[in-house]
């Protein structure tokens, strides 16, 4: 039996939106969003109204009866750690998103936009995988100074969608596998996935792990703490040298990955050197997932935007497939992810999961 399902995606510079029946696309759209629109909103919170009378325009523009369908599913933002799974959006959710309890991002608007429109048709609403999801075992969470606790924040709803893909494709359940997963995109998260949970992962937003085309990923403390008192940067400033302004675009000026590839094709040594350390980052924390599971790993998959480029899914391959077989599955399908996880619980294959 197949549902409709309304998926949406609110990403900081854009809105996507699909509608599914079953695990067939009916319709899909991308509304961009220019940094000059954006601009006249003071928070995230601020773009509730002005996103939401987009989608309305949107799925008016194709026509289709919202009527017919059978769920709304959103992004799940920054919320309180949560197990992998499909939650319905409960008051206490949007509550703590609307207040940014746990941090402020665009994803915050998923559950809230689908709430809205699940309400008016008087059917159920949910999120899938938020990137808080934390299934990390007990030894995982030690950072080395009692003050401090590993915190899981990773790409979760499109690793465990690779996850269950590539289990499928191998005649398994994700859920009775062992993979090692590294999501490769503006940020690169790589976990050990144990019969179906992140038992251990860097967490991608924070500086820790590979760096990134724009993250620096684990930076020397003592070197970082000199600069934090140093007096030439605000703590905003030394934010964004880790997050958005650290990993390729401080070492090449952009986060471009197809520019930087070019380079590297021209010989330029700078990028070639950069693109080969970022790879080296990425097989490194492969190589450290795969002690977490002793060596017994199904398969490694490489996933995200990244994954896309053959020359850089090279360079890691030959650094870990000794480790294991590697199986490359490019993109971050967010809105099909978004979808399968609420087909399976409208199915009754899944059972939801409350706030």
């Amino acid at each position: 039996m197949s549902f409709d399902v309304l998926t949406i995606n609110p990403g900081s510079t854009s809105t996507k939106l699909a509608v599914y029946q079953g695990d067939k696309l009916l319709f899909e759209e991308t509304i961009r969003h220019g940094m000059q629109e954006l601009a006249n909103f003071n928070n995230v919170q601020d773009q509730f109204d002005f996103r939401w009378q987009l989608l309305q325009r949107v799925i008016d523009s194709f026509g289709y009866d919202i009527n017919k369908l059978d769920a709304v599913v959103g992004r799940g933002g920054l919320l309180r750690p949560v197990a992998g799974g499909t939650y319905k959006v409960t008051d206490k959710m949007l509550a703590d998103l609307q207040e940014n309890k746990y941090g402020e991002h665009a994803s915050n608007l998923g559950a809230m936009l689908a709430k809205k429109l699940a309400d008016n048709l008087q059917i159920p609403s949910f999120i899938v995988d938020p990137v808080v999801v934390d299934e990390m075992q007990p030894v995982a969470r030690f950072s080395g100074n009692e003050l401090i606790t590993r915190k899981s924040i990773f790409h979760a709803l499109n690793h465990k969608a690779a996850g269950r893909k590539i289990a499928k494709q191998l005649g398994s359940d994700y859920e009775k596998m062992n993979f090692v997963i590294a999501h490769l995109g503006g940020g690169i998260s790589v976990a050990a996935h144990k019969q179906g949970k992140a038992v251990d992962v860097n967490n991608a937003l924070d500086g820790d792990g590979p760096f990134s085309p724009e993250r620096s990923g684990s930076l020397p403390m003592n070197d970082f703490l000199e600069a934090c008192f140093s007096g030439n940067w605000t703590k905003r400033e030394l934010h964004d040298f880790i997050v958005g302004r650290g990993g390729m675009i401080s070492y090449l000026g952009t986060n471009s990955m197809l520019e930087i590839e070019a380079k590297v094709h021209t010989g330029n040594e700078k990028a070639t050197d950069a693109f080969q350390a970022m790879a080296y980052q990425v097989s490194k924390e492969i190589g450290a997932c795969s002690v977490v599971l002793e060596g017994k790993i199904d398969a490694i998959i490489l996933t995200g935007g990244l994954a896309r480029s053959e020359l850089f899914t090279k360079e890691i391959t030959k650094q870990i497939n000794w480790i294991a077989k590697v199986i490359i599955e490019p993109g971050e399908d967010e809105l099909e992810a978004l979808n399968s996880g609420v087909q399976r619980v409208l199915a009754g294959l899944e059972k939801e999961k409350v706030y």
